[in-house]
């Protein structure tokens, strides 16, 4: 039995059903390139829901009616993932010497300014086999192989979205994967990784750039033949400067505003490049602090000497 298609000679002929179903099967990216395809596509691109399931594929929290509610305040879906899955780039990076910077102003301690108080935390965060980790036997194993370092670093991926509900706007501090890390630290069972982006600090801070530094901790709590299990110990959030002072209070939520309307790439090379730019004015700057303090203490102990030696002189 010969079957055949009969050509569509026009995309209207088409059910409206089987465009949507297309269109949400298709990632944020994709569904952006068809939108302009043609109009049907365009209209039906437009559609919350399917938005919607694209953010909470990517975003599994954006299932919770409370963040539902704050993405509609803002926009809605569509406006959600526009702001959120670029990732900031900042390639302006100035030129600075340590000694440019004056002294901050005195402001509130990290302590009180990121004080939790009390605040209890009953949720807990594991990973076991179940989410594709490998299986570590023994934590000697594991730093000769390294395949659960290898697995962390290369697999999990981080956003740290912050919402103004007031001027509508999202951005994602996040830089997706991470940009380096530590293994067995502070012990031989802990693992950091480091994610972050560098953000703008024009007309707030000297250094006109700050670190936003987002750490993630993983204890090992569990090896063996048939089981590894990992908890999430910390995750948390630092603003710091070149020079690696904290940048608290006041500044750190001007900064954090300015934030929602830097420049943003969906290219992951170009936020990784905007980084190392950072870091190697950074290292620039130390060295050269450095170098000042190695100088200077020769000078002190030049003086010293000098000053001993003219005692000695005077008395002889």
């Amino acid at each position: 039995m010969k079957m055949s298609a009969s050509p569509v000679e026009n995309m209207t002929t088409l059910n409206t059903d089987l465009f949507y179903d297309i269109l949400r099967r298709l990632d944020g990216a994709t569904l952006a390139s068809a939108s302009c395809a043609c109009a049907a596509f365009s209209s039906m691109s437009k559609e919350e829901k399917i938005w919607e399931n694209i953010c909470s594929s990517m975003w599994p929290s954006t299932k919770n009616d409370d963040v539902k509610t704050l993405i509609s305040s803002i926009g809605g879906f569509k406006k959600f993932y526009a702001d959120c899955f670029p990732l900031i780039v900042n390639k302006s990076v100035p030129d600075f010497r340590w000694s440019d910077y004056p002294e901050y102003p005195e402001e509130l301690t990290e302590a009180e300014y990121y004080d939790r108080g009390d605040e209890d935390h009953d949720g807990v965060v594991s990973l076991s086999l179940a989410d594709g980790i490998p299986l570590v036997t023994s934590m000697e194993q594991e730093r000769k192989d390294g395949k659960l370092w290898h697995e962390l670093r290369d697999g999990i991926r981080l956003s740290w979205i912050v919402v103004n509900t007031k001027t509508k706007k999202a951005a994602n501090l996040s830089s997706w994967s991470p940009l380096g890390g530590q293994r067995h630290w502070p012990t031989e069972k802990d693992f950091l990784l480091r994610f972050g982006s560098i953000l703008p600090a024009k007309d707030i801070l000297p250094c006109q750039m700050v670190e936003c530094i987002l750490a993630m901790k993983f204890q090992v709590t569990e090896t063996g033949v048939a089981h590894t299990t990992l908890k999430l110990t910390e995750l948390c959030m630092q603003l710091g400067d070149m020079e690696g002072a904290h940048v608290n209070g006041r500044n750190s939520l001007l900064v954090l505003k300015e934030a929602l309307s830097c420049d943003r790439s969906k290219n992951y090379n170009l936020a990784l490049e905007s980084c190392h730019l950072y870091f190697k004015v950074q290292s620039e700057i130390k060295e050269e602090k450095m170098r000042y303090e190695t100088t200077l203490d020769r000078l002190w102990i030049f003086g010293g000497i000098t000053a001993f030696v003219t005692l000695c002189s005077y008395f002889m």
